[in-house]
């Protein structure tokens, strides 16, 4: 395992690399991507534990944070429910699975869905995370397999927990209020050797007008939404080629545009995770602690539209879950894991603050996880 201190070392030589050679600056979304993906020195590709309940020297697991999955295997068993009936809406037999962490949704999935189930994917950039997903899921032998990118084509049921929010952001800062208001980008320069921030001017805005008199920070998500189009690409590609297409879901935190954007929320939402604490400075112990920023649901919707996408549903985690069947899978746990499990719908924690969104290609069908408190009209 690389040290800490070595790999901070690295990974601050390479982004000093990088600055210099983008001319004293490069945009925050560059900063990001290398910061977390960066070939054996970014956060995600590096070996440190980041996954569990529990932080360093608790339970040795030495994680950062905890997503749904590791919280309670209840999460997967309920978006089974749907997952299963997409793939039925579909007539595919395929799921994929983007950013698939310590395994656990897959070993959920596979568990619940059984030989619905023909072929499951993983699309996963670190190799750290693929050789513990693949020790955790060697008991489902041929059906799992791994790819590091999208072929040309897919067809089958995409499913990403925690993804849309650790893909780069440009950060916009505006100085001087509503009124005459100057948009800038803001973005990473040096100081002697040290990381700093720096703002340049740019033509790019928030998708909506800000109001208020305030200085206001936010992002906007071109690589999210691009991604979104990459994979409606794809599965028309499917549908082009005699496939058949498929559907899409994205459980994230974060808003639709109008919340999104509100001018209370004038920090942005950048936020860092590392031993289950959280912090808003990017630019310290990078490479050590997860970056992610909220998503735009908005955005992401509109982006699967203009695409070729019908958006199936939009609406809460706890929404969402118990549509699925969460609360008899709860009633037929012990108490331990329905504690564990409230978690996932309670409204202080994730149940409002997580939101989940479906595609599909072609007519829509009323899907199960949206059948009550479907909030699409407030995207």
């Amino acid at each position: 395992m690389t040290e800490p201190t070595s790999l901070t070392s690295a990974l601050h030589k390479l982004l000093q690399r990088a600055i210099q050679a983008g001319g004293g600056w490069i945009g925050f979304d560059r900063f990001m991507a290398l910061a977390l993906y960066a070939p054996g020195l970014g956060y995600y590709a590096n070996s440190g534990a980041k996954f569990g309940t529990m932080p360093e020297g608790v339970k040795g697991e030495g994680s950062d944070f905890v997503t749904a999955p590791e919280l309670s295997p209840l999460f997967g068993q309920a978006l089974a429910a749907q997952v299963g009936e997409a793939l039925a809406a579909t007539g595919t037999d395929e799921v994929w699975e983007f950013g698939a962490g310590s395994g656990a949704l897959a070993q959920q999935l596979l568990g619940t869905l059984g030989e619905t189930v023909r072929r499951y994917t993983i699309v996963d950039l670190s190799g750290t995370l693929r050789a513990r997903q693949q020790a955790r899921l060697a008991g489902f032998g041929d059906t799992v397999r791994w790819v590091d990118a999208l072929p040309e084509a897919i067809q089958g049921v995409v499913v990403g927990n925690e993804v849309l929010d650790a893909m780069p952001v440009k950060l916009l800062v505006r100085q001087g209020g509503q009124a005459g208001g100057v948009w800038w980008e803001r973005g990473v320069a040096l100081e002697g050797d040290a990381l700093a921030w720096a703002d340049r001017p740019t033509e790019l805005r928030p998708p909506v007008e800000v109001e208020g008199p305030q200085d206001y920070l936010s992002e906007i998500h071109p690589q999210a939404e691009a991604f979104i189009a990459t994979l409606a690409d794809r599965f028309r590609a499917s549908l082009q080629s005699g496939g058949r297409g498929g559907a899409a879901f994205f459980l994230d935190y974060g808003f639709p545009e109008s919340e999104y954007y509100h001018p209370q929320r004038h920090m942005g939402t950048v936020m860092c995770h590392r031993a289950h604490q959280a912090d808003t400075d990017p630019l310290a112990e990078v490479g050590l602690k997860d970056i992610t920023a909220h998503v735009n649901f908005t955005g992401v919707a509109l982006a699967g539209q203009d695409a070729g996408l019908s958006v199936l549903g939009y609406t809460s985690q706890a929404r969402f879950l118990l549509n699925c069947g969460l609360a008899p899978l709860m009633e037929a746990a012990a108490l331990p894991e329905r504690v564990n499990a409230h978690r996932l719908i309670a409204e202080h924690e994730m149940g409002e603050l997580f939101k989940v969104i479906g595609f599909c290609t072609g007519e829509p069908w009323d899907a199960l996880g949206f059948t009550h408190g479907d909030r699409t009209h407030a995207l």
